[in-house]
């Protein structure tokens, strides 16, 4: 049998090398993230490999691994060890014995049976087997080996994020579906993507709308894009700012338990919402809250404030960490972990982010802030990275795995939440909340599927929110 080769290089071993006997084997634990590695770049998305309640009822009652995932494990002891690099696959025969589930350690072992002097051909024995020693696969492979030796710098490879575009949103939207749909008053529905999306959200059974706006101008839309809006309750408006205003009625007569935004400007929903004479104000100030779904960060991840406080002040961080929390709560995460960022871990009196980092944790400790465990301050990277963590020797609850960011100003967490969408492919909803309603106030660049996630968020939070 062949030793491995060293980390840094791979080598061959040319045909007057080999004898009939030689052999060489790896062996590999197979995993979840192997099956739909393997799904993703073969297209071969079988429910038997991919769908675990359909595979509970299939023959072997779990999920088990395609059988040309122990090929390829043959495939690549021949091209990276007997005869390794050069070598010229001609044949390859695989009789397919015993399934392999996640969790399964297989042994592949390739062993020259015949050698053909003319044509430096090999006939190699292949065989896989479990951990009990009992073959799961076994077939004859055909080779031309290389006649040179040959020794190369072993590759590094790209390493392969697995992230299921929707999986963290789509959860919380199931459980927003098992709720009654949430009335809500639609601002400004005008143009093809708000109102596609509140349709969907409807279509899915997270929201009841009512269309408020020009009437003619929603029905000219609905018809134009082929949308459906019949036996949907429209309020009539002149224009985009009275529609705020009547949204704003709706909600604080009772007939609609949130508000979302449609084809207008930010400004013109808050305005409406502020007002101090006919506005949703509470005691608690109010902020925008960001649920993002990060390909690679294991769960969701929470950034507060990105479009409403410019720069808060201690008792308005103290709100929007509240108001975070609460719906952290609400999408099932039972005590946050909340991490206060600056661009340091620790306490310095000539950055104002830190003090008040350091002063809000006290306020947890005292009771002024609930529901969660805070820490801070936080640089990003201690915030989020285990291993950033370790390397500073950081004592943390909540470092290196936090549900919460919350960034020291608006400009510091629009950026955050904005590189992570753009540079890391994070799907992102948000909602506004602090208002006696939630706020879905998405941007008008968002597609329907971010509008219908961020409606499913406010369903959640809303339902948490009642008595």
């Amino acid at each position: 049998m062949s030793d491995p080769e060293p980390l840094g290089f791979i080598e061959n071993r040319p045909f007057d090398e080999i004898k009939i006997g030689d052999s060489a084997e790896l062996v590999r634990t197979l995993t979840a993230q192997d099956i739909d590695a393997f799904a993703v770049v073969s297209g071969d998305v079988n429910p038997a490999h991919v769908d675990e309640e359909f595979a509970e009822g299939d023959i072997f009652h779990k999920v088990v691994a395609h059988g040309m995932w122990g090929g390829a494990l043959i495939s690549n002891v021949l091209g990276t060890q007997l005869p390794g690099p050069g070598t010229i696959y001609l044949e390859q025969s695989l009789k397919f014995l015993k399934p392999v589930g996640v969790g399964d350690t297989v042994v592949v072992r390739v062993e020259v049976t015949e050698r053909d002097e003319e044509k430096h051909r090999l006939t190699l024995a292949c065989t896989c087997t479990n951990g009990d020693g009992k073959p799961v696969i076994e077939g004859v492979a055909r080779v031309i080996a290389p006649d040179r030796k040959i020794r190369r710098p072993r590759m590094t490879m790209p390493d392969i994020v697995l992230h299921k575009h929707g999986k963290a949103h789509g959860e919380m939207l199931a459980r927003a579906q098992a709720l009654d749909p949430m009335a809500t008053a639609v601002v400004h529905p005008c143009d093809r993507s708000s109102l596609e999306g509140a349709l969907q959200a409807r279509d899915l059974g997270v929201l009841a709308p009512i269309l408020v706006g020009p009437a003619a101008r929603i029905r000219s839309v609905a018809e134009e894009n082929d949308l459906d809006i019949t036996g949907l309750e429209i309020v009539d408006t002149p224009h985009s700012h009275a529609a705020a205003e009547a949204a704003v009625d709706l909600v604080r007569t009772g007939a609609a338990r949130a508000l979302m935004k449609g084809a207008l400007h930010t400004d013109e929903v808050m305005s409406a919402v502020v007002s101090k004479t006919g506005g949703l104000r509470t005691e608690r100030r109010m902020s925008h809250v960001y649920v993002m779904d990060v390909p690679t960060y294991p769960k969701p991840l929470i950034i507060t404030d990105a479009a409403i406080n410019i720069a808060p002040d201690l008792e308005t961080k103290a709100d929007i960490i509240q108001n975070a929390i609460d719906l952290a709560s609400a999408i099932g995460i039972d005590v946050p972990k909340v991490a206060i960022l600056s661009a340091v871990e620790t306490v310095n009196a000539r950055m104002q982010s830190t003090i008040e980092a350091a002063a809000l944790c006290k306020m947890a400790d005292r009771g002024q802030i609930t529901g969660g465990l805070l820490d801070g301050p936080l640089a990003f990277d201690n915030a989020i990275s285990m291993r950033a963590v370790a390397t500073k020797s950081i004592v943390s609850p909540v470092a290196g795995q936090a549900d919460i960011l919350v960034a020291p100003d608006l400009e510091a967490g629009n950026m955050i939440a904005k590189q992570l969408m753009y540079l890391a492919g994070a799907e992102a909803a948000g909602v506004v909340l602090g208002a006696r309603v939630p706020i879905i106030l998405t941007s008008r660049a968002d597609d329907t599927k971010t509008r219908i996630a961020s409606a499913a968020i406010a369903a959640l939070y809303s339902a948490a929110q009642r008595p």
